[in-house]
């Protein structure tokens, strides 16, 4: 469809530009005929002219008559092959220097010329258009035909080359159809060249990628979620149970027991839904990154944190002042890097002894969390980011395994990166690097919004 539209538009633009040229062409070649008539008829009267004033009889030529007039405008000899019109009687009489005109003859076309004599009188001198005509009409007859030749072979050529060139569209778009119908994401799509069309297809191959790498995520979260509900829901529904066959048979101690475990797990629950419905779900996509100080939203968090958990937070800063003496920002999120920050904490606190402190490190656009808990095995730094991930002496402690899994994914959605490594003289060291902010790139994200309005 799309290969006809363009062709049919091609095709009328080169028969446009094609009779256009014809006419232009026709037209040309007609005045051209007209001059060369014109300057046929001046010669034969300035011959005519000539050999009468000599006492000579012009030569007969083929297409042409002329016609003698008296002083008195009369023709002779008669009858007169020629009309005599008012301006060639006005040329005889000496009145007027010349005269031209077109006559009908015996249902043809001449073309009339009268000069005076010398000695006076004057001569008439016709030629016949019937030769201009027959070239004229013959020209036209081959041109029309030459010109239809062009728009068909135009036609057929552009059809030829648009099917060549949209031939990759078409096989994109035949491999999109059937992606959208059978929600096959593992379709291949055709080789792609180096042209735009290639560039388009290179485009829909990395969509697909993104595609297929969103699509695995979802179902391995799926599952991961799926495993890591079933053991606080068993817990639940066994104390449940428990409790509904026991009907008031349970001492006090045993039924106080159950229900504790029934509001722990509950709790967990909870924790664990809701984390997982932030992981699944970015809310921070709708917030714009500005410019933060890092030092000062450590600060806060450590502040919630006391609050929340009593545990001593101190936030150490080592924030070396660049060129200008103004302290480097970072540009990120408010809202997620507060929460990045807060399940930072509440790891370092969960992980470490009650009686151990919790440093915040901020130097510059890097902030590590250290605490003194059980550390991280060697080759478990890169998977401590996983989701549900549990490393080594760390299965009995409660929690549900994302919350550092949502510190990745939101530093990274702000372009930074994250780090794990084990602390020296025990614990770990978990934080992140976010890239600074620059007044260059603030102007540039104005001057765009200003473009965009």
């Amino acid at each position: 469809m799309l290969r006809t539209k363009i062709t049919l538009v091609v095709v009328a633009a080169a028969a446009l530009a094609i009779a256009l040229s014809a006419l232009l062409s026709y037209r040309g070649v007609s005045a051209l005929v007209a001059d060369e008539l014109e300057r046929g008829l001046r010669d034969r009267a300035d011959t005519v002219v000539a050999l009468l004033d000599a006492r000579r009889t012009p030569p007969p030529r083929p297409g042409t008559t002329e016609q003698v007039l008296r002083a008195d405008g009369a023709p002779e000899p008669a009858p007169a092959p020629l009309p005599v019109s008012a301006a060639a009687r006005d040329v005889a009489r000496h009145v007027s220097p010349g005269s031209r005109e077109d006559v009908f003859v015996g249902g043809t076309e001449y073309g009339v010329l009268t000069r005076p004599l010398p000695g006076g009188g004057a001569v008439m001198v016709a030629q016949s258009y019937e030769g201009a005509a027959r070239v004229d009409e013959a020209f036209l007859w081959r041109i029309t035909w030459t010109t239809a030749a062009a728009i068909a072979g135009a036609a057929l050529l552009c059809r030829l080359a648009l099917g060549h060139i949209l031939r990759p569209v078409s096989r994109l778009a035949r491999a999109t159809r059937r992606i959208t119908t059978t929600q096959d994401l593992s379709t291949p799509l055709p080789p792609a060249a180096g042209d735009e069309i290639g560039q388009l297809t290179h485009s829909f191959d990395a969509m697909l990628r993104a595609l297929r790498r969103s699509r695995a995520q979802q179902q391995r979260l799926v599952q991961d979620a799926g495993h890591e509900l079933r053991t606080p829901l068993t817990s639940v529904r066994g104390s449940a149970e428990l409790l509904q066959r026991a009907r008031g048979r349970l001492t006090p101690e045993d039924e106080e027991q159950i229900l504790t475990t029934l509001v722990t797990e509950t709790v967990a629950l909870d924790d664990l839904v809701r984390e997982l419905v932030e992981l699944a779900t970015d809310r921070y996509t709708g917030e714009e990154p500005e410019a933060l100080d890092l030092a000062a939203v450590a600060e806060d968090a450590a502040h919630r944190c006391r609050r929340r958990t009593g545990r001593t937070v101190t936030v150490a800063v080592a924030a070396a002042v660049p060129a200008g003496g103004r302290p480097l920002r970072v540009r990120a999120r408010s809202r997620a890097l507060q929460r990045c920050l807060d399940n930072l904490l509440s790891n370092a606190v969960k992980f470490s002894p009650p009686d151990t402190p919790v440093t915040v490190h901020v130097e510059g656009a890097r902030l590590s969390v250290r605490d003194h808990g059980p550390g991280i095995p060697v080759g478990e730094e890169r998977a401590v980011f996983d989701r549900f991930h549990r490393g080594s002496g760390t299965q009995g402690t409660p929690g549900s395994g994302l919350g550092l899994a949502i510190v990745h994914d939101l530093v990274t959605a702000d372009g930074g990166t994250v780090f794990a490594r084990a602390a020296e003289g025990g614990g770990a060291e978990v934080g992140f690097h976010l890239p600074p902010h620059t007044p260059d790139r603030a102007r540039g994200r104005q001057a765009g919004a200003s473009d965009a309005a």
